[in-house]
């Protein structure tokens, strides 16, 4: 998986779980627009990395054909909705909920891959889609039936989760083959430079102020960029190089588990009895897809 880092991956995978588990509660504590909080949050990862882009990998950029480029916009942009769309699912579901739909993105790369790159789904796979798929049900659904509901929209939450995941899904897609042919820091630099482009362009055709928020919320801004951006899936990106996928893949699934829990703690948020049976089975699905090349 490359040369041996100086740094532990594991050690950088279980940071990078710990900080993108507080992503959800900074967005929540934000009171900013859902896609200006995004906005940043991209902006103030990406401008860290452009002087050691121009210092370093001045040569890299200018070996990027133009088909990958073609993909890496396409990555940008997918990213930038999986951004606009999570951010906003969590003012209207809970935090559990959003992440733990927003996190099914392997089911929806194997569904992907196997439409469009015409790559072969194994039983295992089918079975982790399916069971993940009844594991969303339950959780959008469940709630509603019983009555029981945190958030005010959390059947429309949800489903802006679950796009995110898609987008999300898309995201991976799009680059898969770009790491391989070009290094982290330009490849994040070109993808997150469209994606924040992309969530500029949602923010002004939504009419949103770029400008005006009090110091909090810029600390807010800052500590998503720091945290999730930065320690949480720019390291997640350097994991890949030296880790199995499939090892990221479940990984990752601490996500929701670490969200939950800060939710609960500094939110006061308590997970419903669906949103916990269903995050479960969603979870085992998600599983059983991201690990099949371990079967």
């Amino acid at each position: 998986m490359g040369s041996t880092p100086r740094v532990s991956p594991t050690a950088g995978l279980v940071t990078a779980v710990i900080a993108v588990s507080a992503g959800a509660i900074l967005v929540r504590w934000s009171h900013a627009p859902s896609s200006v909080a995004a906005f940043y949050r991209v902006l103030f990862t990406t401008l860290p990395l452009l002087p050691i882009a121009a210092w370093r990998y001045r040569g890299s950029f200018a070996r990027i054909t133009r088909r990958d480029l073609g993909f890496a916009t396409l990555s940008g942009v997918a990213l930038a909705l999986h951004f606009a769309a999570w951010f906003e699912s969590l003012t209207w579901t809970s935090v559990a909920a959003s992440v733990t739909l927003v996190q099914a993105q392997p089911v929806f790369v194997a569904l992907g891959a196997w439409l469009l790159l015409r790559e072969r789904v194994t039983r295992r796979m089918a079975l982790g889609i399916a069971v993940a798929v009844s594991g969303m049900a339950a959780m959008s659904f469940g709630d509603l039936l019983g009555g029981v509901l945190v958030g005010p929209r959390p059947l429309y939450g949800n489903a802006l989760a679950l796009f995110g995941a898609v987008m999300a899904a898309g995201y991976v897609l799009a680059g898969r083959s770009l790491r391989q042919r070009v290094a982290l820091v330009p490849y994040v630099v070109v993808v997150y430079g469209v994606c924040t482009v992309t969530l500029l362009a949602i923010v002004l055709a939504e009419g949103h102020a770029l400008t005006g928020y009090p110091g909090r919320e810029w600390l807010l801004f800052a500590g998503l960029a720091v945290g999730p951006g930065l320690f949480g899936h720019t390291v997640i990106n350097w994991a890949l190089a030296h880790l199995e996928s499939s090892v990221v893949s479940v990984s990752l699934l601490g996500e929701p588990v670490g969200a939950t829990v800060l939710a609960f703690v500094l939110l006061s948020e308590s997970p419903t009895a669906y949103t916990i049976a269903g995050g479960v089975i969603v979870l085992s699905g998600i599983y059983l897809t991201a690990t099949d090349s371990e079967a």
